[in-house]
């Protein structure tokens, strides 16, 4: 019989659920790393909240541990390198608590449209200052949503049934997802330009970190309020802050900061500002939620190999893994690739095979490929939930098998459609497992994709690489690898550089200047 250690506080559920599904269960919280240490290797699986650190020393002592379970979003406390290196599954429950999110937003809305907690503070002491607070309806104003994934579009739901006009900005989201939840697509500057609300529902990346920068704020229309309720890190606070000693904007509520426990912050004080802390999942329903959900995730996979919400495994059968592990490998970095290059939104995606790769499962190759693609722009995507995620921001995924032969044993495309038109991407295996990247945008090109990179779209013009390699070098940064491939002689040219550390702004800055430079940005794989 499978066991399972509960290691920190988590609803009664949980162990019911286990019991009933045939696991043994035991609820021992509040451990110190080195009490864990010595318990830990009798456990087939582990249940956590974000009290317990499992980290590459516990992981040492988990001899038997073969899955861990976060009853929440958030994994930081857990070692997932580590873990994947000792074959251990690490799953999450990131659906658990959307609608308490959605609605701790919805409520900071309220609450700066009345301000409510100002008035409250004054009237209990004794204040009785009705003329000081006047407040605005959100009837007929226009809220802007930044991420229109599972919990903006509940939020969504919520304003349009405060007869709100909601308009949304999402690289994923597509008009008929759209026009399916009620809502109007825009780019970034026109919700800027038009929110009476903003309210953010997207995790932080390096392309959402600062989203809300000062030049952006600066762009909003005066008398704007913003909510946060996702990721610290999205909104600039020194300048949110600028901004509401200015009154260019109208109210802020932050119920997350960049650094947390939030002890202090130059918000603090400021007029108009409501803070929370980190409250977007603190509801009996929620935790309940996660609880169950946690629960069931570790049980299917200890008692039937089923998989949910694996961040670090994709959905495979033992036979197939050895065999597909060098594609999945392949496909995620075209995907990544595909999804730090595509400009503009993205409307559908194509994974095609042809030679070998036609003959395999391709659930799982596209799996990873939506997980490199999407892994851009979320922090919580993994191969089993990217095409779930894909689904419900109505993006148009493609299986495709050729029969033909091409100039490549085993070939896998990638394919992404914009509205300025297809863009693909091609990758094949040397020697049956190394990945290596053939073509980039019809340019054909031999580079292996790993680590920092620099991409650099140039013409073809004599002395241009040793400029670029004469400025690399005066930067202090190394050049590992150099891929090359052109058009035709004197047409656009492509350059893949592996570098030992990632371009920062100002060498990307001065790359860009370069005579001939018509695009450049850096890489990660």
């Amino acid at each position: 019989m499978p066991k399972v250690l509960i290691s920190d506080k988590m609803d009664p559920k949980a162990a019911q659920i286990f019991r009933e599904r045939g696991v043994e269960v035991d609820e021992i919280t509040g451990k110190t790393p080195e009490e864990l240490k010595a318990i830990i290797g009798q456990y087939d699986g582990l249940a956590i909240r974000s009290s317990t650190k499992v980290t590459k020393e516990i992981l040492e002592h988990a001899t038997n541990l073969k899955v861990v379970g976060r009853a929440g979003i958030g994994v930081d406390n857990v070692d997932i390198p580590a873990a994947s290196a000792k074959g251990v599954v690490v799953m999450n429950t990131p659906f658990g608590n959307s609608i308490t999110t959605a609605e701790h937003a919805i409520a900071l809305m309220f609450a700066l449209a009345r301000q409510l907690p100002e008035a409250d503070a004054s009237t209990q002491a004794g204040k009785w200052e009705k003329n000081r607070f006047m407040g605005v309806e959100l009837t007929s104003k226009t809220l802007g949503l930044i991420g229109a994934g599972n919990i903006g579009s509940i939020v969504a739901d919520r304003a349009l049934g405060l007869k709100m006009k909601v308009i949304a900005f999402d690289p994923f989201l597509t008009p008929e997802r759209a026009l399916e939840m009620g809502v109007e697509k825009v780019t970034l500057d026109e919700l800027l330009a038009r929110a009476d609300f903003i309210t953010l529902h997207t995790p932080l990346t390096d392309q959402t970190r600062n989203i809300l920068s000062a030049e952006a704020l600066a762009k909003t229309k005066k008398g704007v309020r913003i909510i946060n309720c996702a990721r610290g890190g999205l909104i600039d606070e020194e300048a949110l802050k600028a901004g509401l000693d200015s009154g260019h904007i109208g109210g802020a509520a932050l119920d997350v900061f960049k650094v947390e426990p939030a002890k202090e912050s130059p918000l603090f004080g400021t007029s108009n500002f409501i803070s929370t802390p980190h409250l977007g999942a603190s509801t009996t329903e929620a935790q309940v939620n996660v609880a169950i959900q946690v629960a069931e995730q570790l049980a299917d996979y200890l008692v039937s190999g089923g998989v949910t919400n694996a961040l670090n495994m994709p959905s495979l059968t033992a036979e197939e893994a050895p065999k597909l592990k060098p594609y999945m490998a392949l496909a995620e970095k075209l995907g990544s690739l595909v999804g730090q290059l595509a400009h503009g939104a993205v409307t559908g995606i194509a994974i095609e095979a042809e030679g070998a790769a036609a003959a395999l499962n391709l659930k799982p190759i596209t799996g990873a490929v939506l997980a490199g693609f999407m892994r851009v722009h979320s922090d919580t995507v993994n191969m089993v939930n990217a095409p779930f995620l894909a689904k419900e921001r109505g993006l148009d995924v493609r299986e495709v098998r050729h029969d033909r032969e091409g100039d490549y044993h085993t070939l896998v495309r990638v394919t992404v459609t914009t509205a300025d038109g297809e863009r693909s991407v091609a990758g094949t295996l040397f020697g049956d497992q190394a990945p290596r990247l053939v073509e980039l945008f019809g340019i054909k090109v031999e580079a292996d994709l790993a680590g920092p990179m620099l991409y650099v779209v140039n013409e073809d013009a004599p002395g241009f690489i040793g400029r670029l390699g004469t400025t690399l070098g005066e930067a202090g940064v190394n050049i590992g690898t150099f891929h090359l491939g052109r058009r035709s002689a004197g047409g656009e040219a492509v350059l893949l550089l592996s570098v030992d550390e990632a371009v920062d702004a100002d060498l990307l800055a001065q790359v860009k200047a370069l005579p001939g430079v018509k695009t450049a940005m850096g890489l990660v794989f």
